[in-house]
């Protein structure tokens, strides 16, 4: 006796699921590294610190953080500057470098949920 079955192929929902996913860990990795950004941007006036953003282009599945005020480049990359107490040059990088091994995990964490996995 002869069996049939009928398969339906959704690969490309599948992936486009996991590509949705990956935009949103994607996008709860940017907010992590602009929140510890935040802890450590030199603070005067706090329009430095108000004007960090994350975003995520989830056609790319690309992130990033940026600071827009004219003087957010040179805030971060002069190491001679004076900062209060905690606050530092150099803290988008490090806040960069401070989630590299919980960011990637955020990010397989929102496709293990998309996936069922």
């Amino acid at each position: 006796m002869a069996q049939h079955a009928t398969i339906t192929w959704t690969g490309d929902q599948a992936v486009a699921e996991i590509e949705r996913a990956a935009a949103h860990g994607l996008a709860s990795w940017a907010e992590a590294v602009l929140t510890e950004s935040n802890a450590h941007v030199p603070l005067d006036e706090g329009t430095l610190e108000r004007s960090g953003v994350a975003q995520v282009d989830g056609n790319e599945l690309a992130a990033a953080v940026d600071y827009d005020t004219p003087y957010a480049v040179r805030q971060h990359e002069d190491m001679q500057a004076r900062h209060a107490p905690g606050r530092s040059a150099k803290y988008l990088e490090n806040a960069l470098n401070s989630t590299r091994e919980s960011g990637p995990e955020l990010v397989a964490t929102a496709i293990r949920r998309a996936t069922g996995g």
